[in-house]
């Protein structure tokens, strides 16, 4: 068996992604996990190989149909994936030679499928090799525009530029050229200079920053699974990426208070909420995925918290168990995720236009009935990690026509407030922010 290359690794990801509609970023870290001994560079490459061809893959993929006389519905898996990588070289890394490029994929492909089908990978390659040379002289950027506009479905290009204008939607699919950091939550606010500072001194090849947004928020690059790192294991630290903090920010939660988490998921935000609420208070967490609210439970376990109580629910039916009334809820929705892009390139050749309706609807029912348990003066904070209108003012404005209890207020926690500018919505962007993609929008039950 060959020895793993950040190529071999790449090329795994996405094969699994192709064939078995896996997400590129749970199977890239059990990939890297496996071929440890690839330095760091060999891991930022596969990571670049990875995130670089899925944002572009059906331009790659049209490439290669050009150039395929008998067409691609035939070829299997593993040839897409290697041909796929092959055209990401060839067109948007010139600092892999082109030679080498079309070599690698068409001896992997040789080894794995026979000399018939090599062939047929080297003819494509060779010729999509020429093309790259002439472009030589284009700017990279401006190439990988035109890659990732046109890989971006018509509607998605059309609700995007509706949502954020035709500059903001080609910006916003822009920043997912780059790999986005991993978020670190520090527990408490005060000490993430002093983690900031240890972690760095820990993995001196990683970049470590402050977050733009979040007051609790570092952000790490190259520093391979950071679970390992000191402070994870004692819960003084945790995984969240750094919009994902600001939403559970947003919700203002104050000691003493009542919250209620309606869609908690594994519990990122219910951690933030459990602690400003502190001992005095209570969290409580609800979530359809009874598995999910178990996770949540260990996860506040390692953090030395713990839910109130939790209930699985699905709002669309009703409230179930969870009869309470509430100081401050937030409902993050189930959603299209397309502002978690840069992070999750291939849901973009996932989603069709057709589930917005649904999704919209979803989020309507599910915020007016969790809203029942807000108590009058109380806040609820709605929030879907989008950053289309479908799911964010067209939501709002109709569960606003449907609860005349409910009226738009401004955010009662920070950094939410302060990023509003005092408007009781919120757009985080990743083009702006340096963060995934999100919609808030804060909503008072009146009294």
């Amino acid at each position: 068996m060959l020895a793993p290359t950040a190529r071999s690794v790449a090329a795994s990801v996405l094969r699994r992604v192709d064939r078995d509609g896996a997400f590129a970023s749970s199977v890239l870290d059990t990939e890297l996990g496996r071929a440890r001994q690839l330095d760091s560079r060999d891991r930022a490459l596969a990571t670049e190989l990875v995130y670089g061809s899925l944002r572009v893959r059906p331009w790659l993929d049209a490439q290669i149909e050009r150039h395929a006389r008998r067409g691609t519905a035939s070829v299997d898996p593993f040839t897409r994936a290697e041909l796929a990588l092959a055209v990401y070289q060839l067109f948007f890394l010139t600092r892999v030679p082109a030679f080498a490029a079309v070599n690698e994929a068409v001896d992997a492909i040789r080894r794995e499928r026979g000399a018939p089908i090599s062939r047929f990978a080297n003819a494509v390659l060779r010729k999509l090799a020429v093309e790259a040379a002439q472009r030589k002289n284009e700017s990279p950027d401006l190439r990988a525009d035109e890659a990732i506009w046109a890989s971006t479905p018509e509607w998605l290009r059309a609700a995007l530029s509706r949502a954020l204008g035709g500059d903001g939607a080609k910006a916003f699919l822009r920043i997912g050229q780059s790999v986005p950091p991993i978020g670190i939550r520090v527990e408490r606010k005060g000490e993430r200079d002093a983690w900031l500072e240890r972690l760095r001194s820990t993995v001196p090849d990683a970049t470590l920053e402050v977050g733009g947004v979040s007051p609790h928020a570092i952000l790490v690059h190259g520093a391979g699974d950071v679970r390992g790192l000191p402070g994870f294991a004692e819960g003084a630290w945790s995984l969240q990426e750094e919009g994902s903090q600001v939403v559970a920010l947003a919700v203002g939660a104050k000691p003493g208070d009542r919250v209620l988490d309606a869609c908690a998921g594994r519990g990122n935000k219910a951690a933030v909420l459990a602690r400003s609420v502190g001992k005095e208070g209570a969290l409580d967490a609800a979530d359809v995925h009874p598995d999910k609210l178990e996770r949540l439970a260990l996860e506040l376990g390692r953090l030395g918290l713990a839910p109130r109580a939790t209930f699985p629910i699905d709002w669309v039916v009703g409230a179930g168990d969870c009869v309470a009334s509430y100081d401050r809820v937030l409902v993050d929705a189930p959603c299209s995720g397309v502002g978690t892009a840069r992070r999750r390139p291939e849901l973009l050749m996932r989603r069709a236009h057709e589930d917005l309706a649904g999704l919209a609807s979803l989020q309507e029912r599910i915020l007016l009935s969790a809203s029942e348990r807000v108590v009058p003066g109380g806040r609820l904070v709605y929030a879907v990690c989008s950053v289309l209108r479908e799911e964010s003012e067209e939501v709002v404005r109709n569960v606003l026509d449907a609860a005349p209890s409910l009226e738009l207020a401004p955010f009662d926690g920070d950094p939410a407030r302060e990023l509003a500018q005092g408007e009781p919505t919120l757009r985080l962007l990743p083009h702006v922010h340096a963060t995934d993609g999100y919609f808030l929008a804060s909503f008072r039950k009146k009294e």
